[in-house]
């Protein structure tokens, strides 16, 4: 588990300004990026497939999935051998993605293409806070530039559900990912 720098480690709104603010440094990218390369580095110890690491982010940090699966080049300076690693994931899972959507277009920093790792997306219809264009938008990028996608949108279930009762439909998000995981040959 990762825990990026916070807050303006990314793009964000800013209330006093109204207006959106573009970090001349993009840490929570930095710290994705080293967490990635780290993880790589340590397959034999952690026993590991390296050809089978991941990414998994709800809300902003499903925006961050999105940035790290498409900007593979490092957003920082080398510190050492670990650097010389990839930092893109071989699969990246994006529950309520945000910050993707932007005037009704895909965030132009986020540039998908056939090199872009198969990703499933999960959003519900009904968020508050991240609207499902977000979702949407990413997923025709995808299957624009022909990289495998599963998309599942529900009608209810709001903004951060994590995990549910058994009796809401959105319950079954973790068997979906499971699924998937299989199917891609992950797991």
């Amino acid at each position: 588990m990762l825990k990026y720098r916070v807050p303006g480690g990314n793009d964000y709104w800013d209330e006093k300004c109204r207006c959106r603010i573009f970090p001349k440094i993009p840490l929570a990218l930095q710290d994705a990026q080293r967490t990635i390369k780290l993880v790589r580095s340590k397959v034999t110890e952690l026993n590991l497939n390296p050809r089978k690491i991941g990414v998994i982010g709800f809300s902003a940090g499903g925006y961050l999935v999105a940035q790290t699966s498409n900007i593979v080049a490092s957003a920082y300076a080398p510190v050492d051998a670990v650097d010389k690693l990839s930092s893109r994931p071989d699969f990246a899972i994006a529950l309520y993605p945000g910050h993707l959507c932007r005037a009704g277009a895909l965030e132009p920093s986020i540039r998908v293409t056939k090199d872009t790792p198969p990703t499933f997306l999960l959003q519900a219809w009904d968020d508050p806070v991240d609207p499902i264009c977000n979702s949407t938008l990413y997923a025709r990028a995808l299957n624009q530039a022909g990289v495998p996608a599963e998309v599942h949108l529900f009608a209810k279930g709001g903004h951060a559900f994590g995990l549910r009762e058994k009796e809401h439909p959105l319950a079954a998000w973790p068997s979906l990912v499971e699924n998937w995981l299989k199917e891609t040959g992950v797991l």
